[in-house]
This record gives C-alpha cells, sequence and structure tokens, in this order.
C-alpha cells in the first residue's frame, strides 16, 4: 500500500506539472488566451481597462488615466498637469462670457484641466463647445448626457481627452457670436452637427462614450488631423458615423492616423464605420454586429488595416464589409486595404486589395497587436459610458 500510495503521489505531482507547463504555455500564445485583470467582481479584458480599471481608488487616482492611451493616440494625456475642475452648473446660455463652474467655461480656460462633473447632468449645448489645449473631459462617477444641442469642435488644439460621455441627438448650431479662446470672442458660422469634429488637431483620444443620432456625423475627423484614437465606444441609431478625412480635394489629410479599438458598433447603423480618405488608419479587435450598407469604406489612397475584429453581417443587408468610391478596379487595388486574422459571420466578406506585406514597410508607432477576434466580444463587453463607475467601488 505504501509504494502504491508513493507511486499515485508521483503521478498527482507529475500531472501538475505538466498543466503549470501548458497553463504557461496558451498564457504566451495570442491564439489561445488573453491576459486579463480581476479585482472585487471587476474583470478588465482588454489593456486599455486593465491600465485602469479594476481600482477601487479610481476616484482618487483618476489622473492615472491619462497613462493608459494606446494606439496613435498613445501620449495624449489630456490636463494631468493640471488642477481638477468640477463642473457644478450645466447650464450653457452665454456662449460669450460663460458662467463660471459650466463645461463652456472650463474648456476655453488657458491651463490644463481635469474636468470632473458634481452630479449626474443632462447637458444642452447652445453652441458648438470649442476647446483649449491641454483638457480632458471625465465622466466616471456620473451619467453626463450632452444631447439636444450642439457638439464637440476640438479645433487648432492638441492633446485633449473625452472619457465617460452619453452624445446623441446633437444639432445644428445656429452661430453668431461666440467666445472661441479664453481671450477671443468672433463670429462663428453655422456647426454642422456633428457630436465631435476634430479639425487640424492632434494627440486626441476618445474613450468610453456612447454615440447616436447626430445631424450629420458622430465623429470627424479632418483637416490634417492626425494621432487619434477612438476607443471602448458604442456607435449606435446613426446613418453616416465616422468620416477621416473631409474630401477628395484634402491632400493634407494624408498625414491622418488614426486608431479603432474596442468599440461596439450596435443596432440602426448603416455606413462609415469608418469612411476614409488618404491616411492611415488601424482597425483592431472591435465589434460589427450590425451595418446596412458597408461597414469599412473610403476613397483616395487611404491605408486600411483590419485586424482581428468581427464583422456579423445583418439579414437582408449587404454582406461586404467594405466599399471604395465609384473608381475603377485599376485604381482601387492599389490602395492597401487589408485583413488579418477577423472573424467573418453571416456571409460578410472583406474584399482586400494592395499590398500583403504592408508591415514590412510600415514604420510608424508600433500598432496595437491584435488579440484573436473569436475573445471581441469580450473586449468590447464594457463598450460605451454606462460603466457605473461609484466611488470606492471598482468601475
Amino acid at each position: 500500500m505504501k509504494g502504491s500510495r508513493g507511486g499515485c503521489s508521483l503521478i498527482i505531482i507529475l500531472c501538475v506539472v505538466f498543466a503549470a507547463i501548458v497553463s504557461l504555455s496558451m498564457a504566451h500564445n495570442d491564439n489561445t488566451a488573453i491576459p486579463i485583470r480581476r479585482s472585487r467582481g471587476c474583470v478588465a479584458y482588454n489593456p486599455i481597462d486593465r491600465c485602469w480599471r479594476c481600482d477601487r481608488h479610481w476616484a482618487k487616482n483618476r489622473k492615472r488615466l491619462a497613462n493608459c492611451a494606446k494606439g496613435f493616440g498613445h501620449g495624449t494625456y489630456g490636463g494631468k498637469k493640471g488642477k481638477i475642475y468640477i463642473v457644478k452648473d450645466s447650464s450653457d446660455e452665454n456662449v460669450i462670457s460663460p458662467k463660471p463652474g459650466t463645461l463652456r467655461h472650463a474648456v476655453l480656460l488657458p491651463e490644463p484641466l481635469w474636468i470632473i462633473f458634481s452630479g449626474n447632468m443632462n447637458i444642452r449645448l447652445t453652441q458648438e463647445l470649442i476647446f483649449m489645449s491641454h483638457k480632458t473631459i471625465d465622466g466616471r462617477g456620473s451619467e453626463i448626457h450632452v444631447s439636444g444641442g450642439a457638439g464637440f469642435m476640438i479645433q487648432f488644439v492638441h492633446n485633449v481627452i473625452i472619457h465617460g460621455l452619453h452624445m446623441y441627438d446633437i444639432v445644428e448650431g445656429s452661430g453668431g457670436m461666440i467666445r472661441s479662446k479664453h481671450d477671443h470672442v468672433g463670429i462663428r458660422g453655422r456647426s454642422d452637427g456633428d457630436a465631435i469634429s476634430i479639425f487640424r488637431s492632434s494627440q486626441i483620444w476618445v474613450d468610453h462614450c456612447s454615440f447616436a443620432s447626430s445631424y450629420d456625423g458622430l465623429i470627424d475627423i479632418v483637416a490634417a488631423s492626425t494621432n487619434v484614437t477612438i476607443s471602448n465606444c458604442h456607435f449606435v441609431r446613426h446613418d453616416k458615423a465616422l468620416l477621416f478625412g473631409a474630401s477628395d480635394k484634402t491632400p493634407e489629410d494624408k498625414i491622418l492616423k488614426v486608431t479603432l479599438a474596442y468599440n461596439h458598433f450596435g443596432k440602426g447603423l448603416t455606413q462609415r464605420l469608418p469612411a476614409v480618405r488618404f491616411g492611415f488608419v488601424h482597425v483592431v479587435n472591435n465589434d460589427y454586429t450590425e451595418w446596412q450598407s458597408y461597414a469599412i469604406g473610403g476613397s483616395d489612397g487611404a491605408t486600411i488595416i483590419s485586424q482581428g475584429n468581427r464583422f456579423m453581417a445583418a439579414n437582408g443587408a449587404c454582406k461586404e464589409v467594405t466599399k471604395r468610391e465609384i473608381v475603377p478596379e485599376s485604381v482601387w487595388c492599389k490602395w492597401t486595404w487589408r485583413s488579418e486574422g477577423d472573424l467573418l459571420l453571416n456571409g460578410a466578406y472583406f474584399r482586400q486589395s494592395g499590398n500583403p506585406h504592408w508591415a514590412k514597410a510600415y514604420k510608424g508607432y508600433p500598432l496595437i497587436p491584435a488579440l484573436p477576434a473569436k475573445n471581441v466580444p469580450n473586449l468590447t463587453k464594457l463598450a460605451g459610458a454606462s460603466l457605473k463607475c461609484r466611488r470606492g467601488v471598482a468601475c
């Protein structure tokens, strides 16, 4: 019996060692496992969320978020070097001399600021909200809805973070006399009705926001803007959602670089998820569960690298993920649009073109490594602004 027990013990030990070796092997193989962060019921799957979520002291450590931007918007730290500004007033009645304590007053101040909110708010912007550089809008801990009025205009600035907002039912602003800097008031034309318009700006990061139903686009990135990351956002109920590059007549957009990562494109979307002119766009680990016309489109030599996304074609909708503007195949066949490791479901297909060996010639900032597309439902599980962050509890 003793010999038998000794043999059983040896077998058990060998089994444990073998299991540990297999587990370590799987952890280092991106095709079988993804690293996660767990803390008291909080699970963070994607690399951006793992950087800051699951910290129950997030409210004391708000500015740690500034270390978490990845992709082309990496290094965007917003108002990390400034004071915390608390928005206590949801009104937006005076666009020439904004009332202290309002969001408009905060974003127009010249110094770096980390802007938070005293409680839940519904903000209806009378005119487009114009930013100065080095600002963070941080909605965590409150339900912040920007709706029924104008949207955000991020123009001629850099280093801006927008986090944790619900933006929907955005309309055109009528224009007129508006303060566009802390020391300048001028006449503005009618605004386009975009939720967020990024115009000739750089180092912009939009994370964990929810978008729907704007008069024009949900997010426009134009006029030689670059180094932008849009991550962990939720998009629904819109026709032409994301436009990167203003028109065929704006070659300055060749410098455009945008990362789309861990977003969920959901119900009621039609097209432009995104549409790209010129520039380089990295689409990585997003979940596309609905489009009617197409998901990813563009023209004029845009480079689009799609990696590790899940594309699920809707019944009765167009099955093709991609759409080129009306040019002959002899032209668009030279555009580098590549699908690598994407999961194509319910008849979805991605028409590739251009250089299959693009990565050998790529010399930009390291792209976010794509995780297996089968993990996308978890990677995007908490996309959007509804994280329900509470003080003392992990988001």
